[in-house]
């Protein structure tokens, strides 16, 4: 075995990386935004409908489409070769 080589397939480093990747990405956005949501109470809506509920639920829909869309972007093509 020589020096580059050594442990695991590279096929299988590229693929490990791409679970990691959208595993955290994931993590990251759901934690940002139940914290956000549920902490500062921006998605409750308590009487009326504010102002902060209209533009926490843009942020979150957009932030959702745009994780979606580098889930189905990375998952799509083949990962980068300088893992």
């Amino acid at each position: 075995m020589d020096e580059y080589n050594q442990g695991m397939d590279p096929e299988m480093r590229k693929y490990f990386w791409k679970i990691v990747y959208s595993f955290s990405f994931g993590l990251v956005w759901m934690l940002t935004m139940a914290m956000s949501g549920l902490y500062f109470r921006l998605a409750i809506i308590e009487v009326s409908i504010r102002w902060y509920n209209i533009v926490f639920y843009i942020v979150f829909l957009a932030t959702l489409i745009l994780l979606i869309r580098y889930f189905f972007k990375s998952w799509k093509h083949k990962f980068r070769d300088d893992f």
